[in-house]
């Protein structure tokens, strides 16, 4: 399978020229979606076909994050931002079998509408844990401040998403609901002992059948005092691999954001060489996107083992 080890943000509701011409030539192994490039449904899927056209690949991955609440991308589809991962979180604790019939109508929904478009990944569920000095950036996105709610309402997401036949990226792992800041902006430091991050941070992601996962751009020093999980051998070894036993395509998040701070292309090359199977770059840029291609290499065996994993799973 001859693709980059990269997914890519564009920057309209139409492709360029030059887009055109980076994917048919680098071949991503991905596009990303957002809110800037949904005008409706019917553009949406117009947008998704003409991806999918320039690789001759029917199943070709297309992600969205639209995981509710703040961070609902289809808004302009229908109005989700009620729909907070916390709103389903306190239904679950006020009233389980209410919640249970609500939350699969609501990802059912969902997946109807990405399933017609085209979109055929989404970047959730969200399973940080959320403490009361949270940053604002964690918030409503948690389901919950038991680890044991988050896991039990992120495994039901993942399931009921792949039942309609969308892939799940769990994020922010191994968790971001320590963090006192937000990690678009600054580098947020979780200084907690190993033992508090097993038995609660760590928790959520473990025994989950998601095939895709998201680290996190946050430090933490008891594990590796120097780099973030996006950028540490030690931690993506250790802890996610080994201790939370993830097996699938490990994502970097946003290689732009302002937490890690090597550079654009250093960025790139450290998570690819720290363990992530592929990064990820958001904002458009296209020069930036450019700039990449010339360092990113093609996938590895592993990614496409995995890759065609993910065919089979699409049927």
């Amino acid at each position: 399978m001859e693709r980059k080890a990269v997914i890519f943000g564009i920057k309209g509701t139409t492709l360029t020229r030059d887009e055109r011409n980076l994917l048919k030539h680098t071949k991503p192994w991905g596009i990303i979606l957002f809110s800037r490039n949904i005008k409706n449904i019917f553009q949406l899927k117009v947008l998704a076909n003409d991806i999918k056209k320039i690789f001759k690949d029917p199943n070709y991955p297309l992600l969205i994050d639209q995981e509710g609440g703040r961070v609902s991308r289809i808004n302009r589809i229908i109005d989700l931002s009620l729909f907070s991962q916390e709103y389903f979180g306190q239904l679950y604790k006020s009233d389980k079998i209410n919640f249970l019939t609500r939350y699969k109508i609501y990802i059912d929904m969902v997946s109807n509408i990405l399933k017609n478009v085209g979109v055929n990944i989404n970047t959730v569920p969200v399973l940080d844990v959320r403490r009361k000095n949270s940053h604002k950036i964690v918030g409503d996105r948690s389901f919950s401040y038991k680890s044991s709610i988050v896991k039990k309402i992120g495994k039901l997401c993942i399931d009921f998403y792949q039942k309609n036949k969308i892939a799940t990226v769990m994020k922010h792992m191994p968790g971001h609901g320590l963090s006192k800041s937000d990690s678009h902006f600054e580098v947020p430091v979780i200084k907690n002992k190993k033992k508090l991050l097993m038995n609660k941070d760590f928790k959520p992601f473990i025994g989950s059948n998601s095939l895709f996962a998201m680290t996190a751009h946050v430090i933490y020093p008891a594990y590796d005092s120097v780099f973030t999980a996006t950028h540490s051998r030690i931690i993506i070894n250790e802890v996610i691999r080994k201790h939370i036993g993830f097996k699938g395509i490990l994502i970097s998040d946003d290689i732009t954001m302002n937490s890690l701070k090597f550079g654009l292309k250093d960025n790139a090359t450290k998570a690819l060489d720290a363990g992530c199977n592929l990064i990820m770059h958001c904002n458009g840029n296209i020069r930036e996107m450019f700039d990449l291609t010339k360092v990113i290499p093609k996938i590895d065996i592993f990614t496409q083992k995995k890759t065609s994993h993910f065919y089979k799973f699409l049927g």
